[in-house]
C-alpha cells in the first residue's frame, strides 16, 4: 500500500512515525499527476510534501524557490540524511551550473533546487530535457501573482518549465499566505490542468493575538517581558532600531540580541544558533530573520510597528508557538504611527523619475553600455552604490524593487558563497602530477584527505581549515591553491559575501525605459489595500483578532475566545450570540441617525441592561462617538487612503 510506503520514508529519514494534517493528502494528490495548490500555514510542513514522494518516484524533483539561503539550508539538511541534492543559483558560475547540471542528469540526483530566472536560461533548457523530472515544487508560489504581497515576473516564467517535461509530470505550489484571488491568480499563471487546491485551517488556537495601544513601547516591553515565559523574538522595521532595542533590553538584564541581514552571514548564523539553543532569550529583528527557523517553543512574537500586510504579519507571527502551546502575538500601537506609515508610503513609491535615475545610476555602477548587459549576473553593494551616487538608501532600495517588478533586473539577498574546488583532471592524471611535482603532493593529499566528491562536482572549503590541518598560514594555502588552478589540476573559485544583480534586459536608453503609470498606480492600489486591511485589523475593537486574521485568508471561523477583544467581551457576561446581536442593531440605528443613549436603548428589542453593556463597551473603544448636543453616532473607520 503506498501510503504506508510513504510513512516508511518519513520515518527513516525524518523520524515522524505520521504525517501532520493535510501532508498526505498532498503527496496522494501529487503522486497521481494532479497539479497541486497546497495552502499550509508558516510551520506546517510543507517541505516533506515533495520530498516524501521524490524519494519515492524514481527520477529527480525540481523544487523552484527565490531564497537561495534557504535553497541552501535544505540542500545541506538532505545531504545530512545521505540524500543526494544539488542547488543552481545566480552566485554560480556557468561551468559550476553546466556541472552540477550534468551530475543531476547522469548523478542520481533526488532534488535539484533552482531560482526562477535560472529557469530562463539557454543553459538550463538545454539540459533540463535530459533530466528525469518525477516533480516539479514551487515555493512561496504567491510570488507569481501580482495580487500577491510578493510578487516577482521572474516566476512567470516558471509555467516554460511545462514545455520539458512530460504531461504525467504534476506542479506543487505551495505557500503560506494566499487570499483567494492570489490562489485563483497562481492556479492561472502555472497552467493548471484542472483547478484543485488542498488547504489546512489557517487556525492557530493556542496563540493570543494581542493589539497592545501604548504610547512608550520602550516602557511598556520592558516592563512586559517580565512576566512573560519563555523565549521570543520582537520584530522591527528598521535595522539601527534593532541594535537599539536590543541595548535597551539587555540594559535591563534581558537576555537579547538583534539580527539583520545587514550583518555579516557568520554573524547572522552565531545569533540564530544562539537563539535556536536558548542561549539567548530575546532576538530583535527585522524581517530578515524567519527563514529556516528551526524552535518550537517561542512563547511570544512582539511587532513594534505594524507590518505593511496581513500576510506579513500572520507569517511572522506564526512563528510563536509551534509546539502547540499557549504563546502570544502581541502589536504595538501608538497615535504616532500613522504618520509612520503616511512617510513610509512615499519612500516605497519614489516618483517614476528617480527609479530612472536609479537604473541609469546602476548601469553606469556596473559600467553596461546600452544594449548589453541581458542575463548577466553582477557582484552589487548597495551601500556602495549609494554612498558613491549620494542617492537615498529606502528610496534606491524600492526604485529597485520597481525595477523588478517591471522585468528589467532581478536582485538577489545577499550570498554567503564559500570557495569551491573542483578537480579537472583524472585521478591517473592527477597521480602522475603528484609524482612529477613533489613540491605539491602533501597539500593535495590534504585536499583528499579533507574533502569527497571534488572529482565530479565543486566542493565547497575552508580555507582557513585547511590552514590549521597542515599548519601553513592562511595565505600560503590561497596560493598552492591558485597555482594548482593555474596549472589546470583544479578550478578555485574563492569565497566572497555579495548580493546579486541579474539583468533579465538589455540596457535601455532612459527614454526607452517604460514605468507604466497604470502599472505603477496599480501596484501602489494594491499596497495602499493591503496596508488598510492591516490598519482595520489594528484598529478594530469589536472582531475577535483570529477571525479577522482568517477572513482575509478566505476562512471562516468562530471566535477565538483568548485574544484581547474576545477577552474583554467575555467579560461582559454575553454569549458571542447575543452580542453580536446587539452589536449590529446599534451599528444599523446610529448609521442612519444620531440618538441621546436612552432613546438608543429603547429602540433596541433586548433587555436593556445588556443593551447597555454593549453600549458602554462600543464607547469605550471609540466606535460610538459622541457630538457637542450628546447624540451618539457611528464611527466610520479612518482608513488610509492617501
Amino acid at each position: 500500500m503506498k501510503t504506508e510506503e510513504y510513512r516508511q520514508i518519513l520515518t527513516r529519514y525524518w523520524g515522524f512515525t505520521s504525517f501532520r494534517p493535510l501532508q498526505e493528502e498532498i503527496i496522494l494528490s501529487v503522486t497521481a499527476g494532479r497539479d497541486t495548490l497546497a495552502l499550509m500555514p508558516t510551520g506546517g510542513g510543507k517541505s516533506l510534501t515533495f520530498q516524501v514522494p521524490a524519494l519515492h518516484m524514481d527520477g529527480i524533483c525540481v523544487v523552484i524557490t527565490p531564497l537561495i539561503a534557504l535553497m541552501k539550508d535544505q540542500v545541506n539538511r538532505l545531504k545530512s540524511l545521505e540524500i543526494k541534492a544539488m542547488a543552481i543559483h545566480s552566485g554560480m558560475s556557468a561551468e559550476e551550473i553546466d556541472i552540477a547540471l550534468d551530475n543531476c542528469v547522469y548523478g542520481d540526483y533526488k532534488f535539484l533546487y533552482i531560482s526562477p530566472e535560472r529557469i530562463g536560461t539557454r543553459l538550463f533548457q538545454a539540459r533540463v530535457s535530459r533530466l528525469n523530472i518525477n516533480l516539479v515544487a514551487i515555493d512561496e508560489a504567491h510570488c507569481i501573482s501580482q495580487w500577491g504581497y510578493d510578487f516577482r515576473p521572474s516566476y512567470l516564467k516558471i509555467a516554460a518549465i511545462r514545455e520539458f517535461i512530460p504531461d504525467r509530470v504534476a506542479l506543487l505550489a505551495l505557500t503560506a499566505s494566499a487570499t483567494p484571488s492570489v490562489a485563483e491568480d497562481i492556479m492561472e499563471k502555472l497552467e493548471f490542468r484542472e483547478k484543485n487546491v488542498l488547504r489546512t485551517s489557517f487556525e492557530r488556537k493556542n496563540i493570543s493575538y494581542m493589539v497592545k495601544r501604548v504610547e512608550d513601547k520602550a516602557t511598556w516591553l520592558t516592563g512586559s517581558l517580565e512576566k512573560m515565559g519563555g523565549s521570543g523574538i520582537v520584530y522591527v522595521r528598521s535595522r539601527k532600531r534593532s541594535k537599539e532595542i536590543a541595548e535597551l533590553l539587555a540594559a535591563n538584564n534581558y537576555s537579547a540580541d538583534f539580527y539583520h541581514a545587514g550583518l555579516p552571514q557568520e554573524m547572522r548564523d552565531r545569533k540564530q544558533s544562539a537563539w535556536t539553543a536558548g542561549t539567548t532569550r530575546i532576538i530583535v529583528a527585522t524581517n530578515a530573520f524567519g527563514m529556516g527557523i528551526d524552535k518550537a517553543e517561542v512563547r511570544f512574537v512582539i511587532h513594534w510597528e505594524m507590518p505593511d500586510s496581513i500576510e506579513e504579519y500572520f507569517q511572522e507571527s506564526g512563528r510563536a508557538g509551534r509546539d502547540g502551546k499557549k504563546a502570544f502575538a502581541i502589536l504595538l500601537h501608538s497615535s504616532s504611527d500613522r504618520k509612520q506609515l503616511e512617510n513610509s508610503l512615499k519612500k516605497k513609491f519614489p516618483p517614476v523619475r528617480r527609479i530612472k535615475d536609479v537604473y541609469e545610476a546602476l548601469c553606469n555602477y556596473l559600467q553596461i553600455p546600452e544594449g548589453s548587459g541581458k542575463n548577466t549576473v553582477f557582484d552589487f553593494s548597495i551601500r556602495d552604490f549609494v554612498s558613491k551616487y549620494r542617492l537615498p538608501v529606502i528610496e534606491t532600495f524600492n526604485s529597485l524593487s520597481f525595477l523588478q517588478r517591471e522585468g528589467y533586473v532581478e536582485f538577489t539577498e545577499e550570498i554567503n558563497n564559500p570557495s569551491r574546488v573542483h578537480f579537472v583532471v583524472g585521478r591517473d592524471d592527477l597521480y602522475r602530477f603528484q609524482v612529477a611535482n613533489e613540491l605539491f603532493d602533501d597539500f593535495i593529499k590534504l585536499l583528499l584527505r579533507s574533502y569527497t566528491g571534488m572529482f565530479t562536482e565543486f566542493v565547497a572549503i575552508n580555507e582557513d581549515s585547511l590552514a590549521r590541518r597542515s599548519g601553513l598560514s592562511r595565505d600560503a594555502v590561497y596560493k598552492f591553491l591558485v597555482k594548482l588552478s593555474s596549472l589546470s589540476i583544479i578550478r578555485y573559485i574563492p569565497g566572497k559575501k555579495t548580493a546579486l544583480v541579474i539583468f533579465t534586459e538589455e540596457r535601455l536608453e532612459r527614454k526607452a525605459l517604460v514605468i507604466s503609470s497604470n502599472n505603477y498606480l496599480d501596484v501602489r492600489k494594491k499596497h495602499v489595500f493591503r496596508l488598510n486591511k492591516m490598519i482595520d485589523y489594528v484598529e478594530s475593537a469589536t472582531r475577535c483578532r483570529s477571525v479577522l486574521l482568517l477572513d482575509y485568508f478566505g476562512e471562516e471561523s468562530d471566535r477565538c475566545g483568548i485574544c484581547d477583544v474576545c477577552r474583554e467581551r467575555n467579560e461582559l457576561d454575553l454569549s458571542k450570540y447575543e452580542f453580536d446581536l446587539i452589536l449590529d442593531e446599534l451599528k444599523k440605528l446610529l448609521s442612519r441617525n444620531s440618538y441621546d443613549a436612552a432613546e438608543l436603548v429603547s429602540k433596541v428589542s433586548l433587555p436593556q441592561e445588556k443593551v447597555i453593556r454593549v453600549l458602554r463597551w462600543l464607547l469605550d473603544h471609540n466606535k460610538i462617538v459622541r457630538d457637542d448636543r450628546n447624540l451618539l453616532s457611528w464611527r466610520e473607520a479612518d482608513l488610509f487612503t492617501r
